[in-house]
């Protein structure tokens, strides 16, 4: 009997020395429970079974201890892992293990405790496809195959797109003709100086066989500003300098141009509700050169409708107005583009 008193004894005296994390404000006031984490902003997060978890600020904290070891994230990088002893005049004091003998740090030189784990950036996009046919008393088919991707991190950006448009007709003599055949592909990079602030390269090709066009190739760098990122709306701007070089081929005479321009453009896209979702692109080169009269516009807008948790179908229009185009070519070319995606 007495052997069974001095073992619960012992398992109580273990409890009690094993005791919970505890918290102690300024104002004197304790709490016990678990130290969860220190967030950016010097915001301390603690969970307590009295009041559930609570975010208090540092400057408000007399003192806090760990029984288990905290990862301390410093801001130059450094990681340093151990039992929190205490605080002692704007430091903290972590316990000795097998690494390094115990130490106190600077607060001010923390970035973080217990920081979530760093989910490493992925590639999104979407792969869309679009067939129609008519056959009977007219003959008309048309397709459409476009590509998008981007990959987001703390630093930088980079997106990516592809797009074929095809199409063929009946004309009154019976004859097959090709009404449309375009493709066009492009790329751009974002590096961030800070969370808004970013340079940009710039490059995007497209040809067009009934617009006579072999090749329209730009490439530029500017500089962007990120006004707003967010999961229901992103906007932004960007200010920069491209070359812009055609070249048409119509009945066999070749007419190319080759210029500096200034870039204008920006990107912006919002969820309208659950699931429906407005994109819109536009993309201004004025030529440097000369006066603003002289100038190549490219614009896109897209309704894109959530139909299961990976599909969509689409519907955009793709505009491209040249000021001066080549002699017997039209100055703008107008795309529609109804189809079926995939996210991935």
């Amino acid at each position: 009997m007495r052997s069974t008193k001095i073992s619960i004894f012992l398992v109580l005296v273990f409890c009690v020395s094993t005791g919970a994390d505890e918290l102690v404000f300024k104002t004197g006031a304790r709490l016990t429970g678990t130290f969860v984490k220190i967030e950016a902003g010097n915001k301390l997060v603690f969970d307590s079974a009295e009041v559930g978890q609570v975010t208090v600020d540092l400057a408000d904290v007399a003192n806090f201890t760990s029984d288990a070891p905290a990862q301390f994230v410093f801001q130059d990088g450094t990681v340093v892992s151990g039992k929190v002893l205490g605080l002692e005049d704007d430091r903290v004091r972590l316990a000795e293990n097998e690494m390094v003998p115990s130490h106190s740090y600077a607060l001010s030189a923390i970035a973080s405790v217990n920081p979530p784990p760093v989910v490493p950036p992925k590639w999104k996009g979407s792969f869309s496809a679009g067939f129609t046919s008519s056959h009977g008393n007219t003959f008309a088919e048309s397709g459409s195959v476009s590509f998008d991707a981007s990959r987001r991190t703390t630093k930088d950006r980079s997106t990516f797109f592809t797009r074929y448009l095809v199409g063929r007709a009946e004309t009154n003599d019976g004859d097959k003709k090709t009404i449309e055949e375009s493709f066009a592909f492009g790329g751009k990079y974002d590096y961030f100086f800070s969370p808004k602030m970013y340079g940009f390269l710039d490059g995007r090709f497209k040809k067009d066989h009934i617009a006579n066009l072999d090749r329209r190739i730009i490439a530029g760098a500017g500089l962007g500003y990120q006004w707003i990122e967010s999961d229901p709306m992103n906007f932004s701007t960007d200010l920069g300098l491209s070359e812009l070089c055609e070249q048409y081929t119509s009945h066999d005479v070749v007419t190319k141009s080759d210029e500096l321009s200034l870039r204008a453009g920006y990107h912006f896209d919002r969820v309208l509700w659950q699931g429906f979702d407005f994109i819109h692109n536009l993309t201004f080169y004025p030529a440097a050169t000369g006066t603003f009269s002289d100038y190549f516009l490219s614009t896109d807008a897209e309704l894109r409708l959530a139909l299961t948790g990976s599909m969509f179908s689409s519907f955009k229009a793709i505009l491209d107005y040249d000021n001066t185009p080549a002699p017997g070519i039209g100055k703008t070319d107008t795309k529609y583009i109804l189809s079926i995606g995939w996210t991935f």
